[in-house]
């Protein structure tokens, strides 16, 4: 669901985890684990962008991501260990675009402000994509490998 929603809604999740019996405990939880996924997330676009710095880029232009580089194999393997999902196109587009996000502002000195990431995590907030109906279905994954 993540490489859809960085940022579901509770009712977003109610909706996909239908077989859960939700209270407020259980909402915050989950909650907290799209939080956590979203950290370690952001941790490796800003060591991405501060190594390609650090290894010279200099353009926004020369940031990419795609199926066979690094960061995208260190994405996958975390939210996608069994690889038992198809990465979304849409995905790659977010992560190449947050890496740049955070590469301009590093190159233009923001980070030295305590809330730089602020700025980012509000342009990253307005991508997220629907998430397919069949991750409604409590039999989602049975589902997905069968196809």
């Amino acid at each position: 669901m993540f490489f859809y929603a960085r940022y579901p809604s509770s009712n977003m999740l109610k909706m996909f985890f239908s077989d859960v019996k939700f209270n407020r405990c259980i909402t915050s939880q989950l909650i907290k684990w799209f939080s956590n996924f979203r950290e370690f997330y952001y941790i490796q676009m800003e060591k991405f962008a501060r190594q390609a710095i650090n290894d010279g880029v200099t353009g926004v232009e020369d940031m990419s991501v795609s199926r066979d580089c690094e960061l995208y194999r260190a994405l996958n393997m975390h939210y996608n260990k069994a690889n038992d999902f198809e990465v979304p196109e849409r995905f790659l587009e977010v992560a190449q675009i947050t890496l740049r996000e955070f590469f301009n502002a590093i190159v233009a000195g923001k980070d030295v402000d305590p809330s730089w990431k602020k700025a980012i995590y509000k342009v990253i907030c307005k991508l997220d994509s629907e998430v397919p109906e069949i991750f409604k279905s409590p039999n989602c994954l049975q589902e997905l490998l069968h196809e």
